[in-house]
């Protein structure tokens, strides 16, 4: 087993490796340097924050300092010496490693716009990315009726949504001809686009910007059809790039991310990377399910407690978490062999997409109130044959039948069933955890971790809970 182990990065990928080493036994020292000046955070959930429906302490992540675990934060690694397997920070200390594992996340990009300077942004102008850019943000707020978001991507939305929800007025400016174009058709952004306008947030599609004015009472954006936006606070949410440059400064691989095996080492055995800085093989996805999942491979190779753990990229799911906005996509609906089906109710904005080949479903897009989405979720994520009844997925239940969902009643659940997808927990751990002395929703999420990545399957863990408290009575006083 590994002895000396330097974490770089304190995020939610550096974090959760320093967890599972914590929880391991083993006679080891684990350092984590973290550049921001706080405790880790969950990253997802800052734009309920910024929606003021939480505060900053609902969104800091458990601490593992103590018992091996030394956690630096405000602490930023300058240099790696391979050589010598040595870390230099920025303040000159030197601090040696058995082994290194990169966790430096990814930064916000800056649009190149004249009158920008990503080095010293205007006081009402920024990007969305870390609590620091929440903070800025909230305090900008504060005083502000009207807000910019340029970028309909999954950040933007998700902070439009939350400015919205402080009362400001919001418009989305994104240079593609629908939003989120990575995950959905131009039907399904046309759907989303009357979602949000029923929310208070205006769009403007299809027209970059080419240009900012920013004084302290506000910012003017240029647009390339001539016209011009004005608001009190602009956000700039234009997507993120992996962090390598200590990675391409110390000479390791580097192609849109540190390059990684499926043990997430780097072509230096004594350095490994993991989360939005790593490229393994399936490249880089800026999620956190991966992320963890890679820490949860790490720390069993750097532990010894098993040397043929390998990282395996599963299928991806995009949720937009957004009061008032329920979306998920998966795999590529718009192209490859095999049935497509679809269904558009826009006035209800109800949307459904789907690719089913050899029946399997290999793509979906589900946009507004379906009952099936949690039924496609997991027969995307498990491969599992798809009902007879097509129709069933399209609109969450067969024509004159009952809802297609599965959990109905959670004893209609296999124990295989994925319940939180961030964390990778079935129904069958939460059983089992349940039956080891856990009695409430918050003892089964801290001993599982369900629920405390995005957050969306809260409701689900619950269910299972509240099912399990009427039905199963082992380990229960009498």
């Amino acid at each position: 087993m590994t002895g000396r182990i330097v974490i770089v990065g304190y995020g939610m990928a550096g974090s959760r490796l320093a967890t599972e080493l914590h929880a391991r036994n083993g006679d080891r020292k684990v350092t984590v340097l973290g550049a921001e000046p706080h405790r880790a955070y969950n990253r997802i959930m800052l734009s309920t924050l910024l929606a003021g429906k939480i505060d900053e302490p609902d969104v800091e992540l458990a601490e593992v300092a103590g018992q091996g675990t030394d956690v630096r934060t405000a602490v930023v690694a300058a240099a790696i010496d391979r050589a010598a397997r040595t870390v230099r920070t920025a303040d000159g200390d030197r601090i040696d490693y058995d082994h290194l594992v990169l966790a430096t996340g990814s930064r916000a990009v800056v649009p190149p716009l004249p009158g920008l300077d990503p080095a010293a942004l205007p006081a009402r102008v920024a990007v969305f990315r870390t609590l620091a850019d929440c903070r800025r943000i909230l305090a900008a707020a504060r005083s502000a009726r009207t807000a910019l978001v340029l970028g309909g991507g999954l950040l933007g939305l998700e902070a439009a949504r939350g400015l919205a929800a402080r009362g400001l007025a919001v418009t989305v400016v994104h240079p593609h001809g629908h939003l989120m174009e990575r995950q959905l058709d131009p039907a399904a952004g046309a759907v989303l686009v009357d979602t949000l306008a029923g929310l208070g947030v205006a769009t403007r599609l299809g027209v970059p910007a080419t240009g900012l004015a920013a004084d302290a009472d506000g910012v003017r954006l240029d647009l390339a059809d001539g016209t011009h936006l004005h608001a009190d606070l602009l956000v700039l949410s234009c997507g993120v790039r992996p962090d390598t440059d200590l990675a391409t400064a110390a000479g390791l691989a580097v192609d849109r991310g540190v390059l990684v095996d499926d043990r997430l080492r780097t072509d230096d055995e004594a350095i490994s990377a993991i989360g939005d800085c790593a490229r393994p093989g399936g490249g880089p996805t800026g999620l956190v399910a991966p992320a963890w999942a890679q820490a949860r491979v790490v720390a069993r190779l750097l532990t010894g407690e098993d040397h043929t753990a390998r990282y395996r990229p599963r299928p991806v799911v995009t949720r937009l978490k957004a009061a008032g906005i329920d979306l998920a996509a998966m795999g590529d609906p718009t192209a490859g062999p095999g049935e497509e089906l679809t269904f558009a109710d826009p006035a209800r904005g109800t949307y459904a997409r789907l690719r089913i080949h050899h029946d399997r479903l290999t793509g979906a897009i589900l946009l507004g109130d379906n009952p099936a989405v949690g039924t496609v979720v997991q027969l995307f994520d498990r491969g599992a044959p798809v009902p007879t009844d097509r129709r069933s997925l399209l609109l969450g239940r067969a024509l004159g039948g009952a809802p297609a969902t599965p959990a109905a009643s959670p004893a209609l659940m296999p124990d295989a069933a994925t319940v939180c997808q961030c964390n990778d927990v079935d129904k069958g751990t939460l059983v089992r955890c349940w039956r080891a002395g856990a009695r409430t929703v918050d003892e089964v999420v801290a001993a599982t971790r369900a629920g405390t990545g995005c957050g969306g399957c809260r409701a689900a863990v619950a269910g299972i809970v509240g099912w399990l408290s009427e039905v199963d009575s082992v380990g229960t006083p009498r």
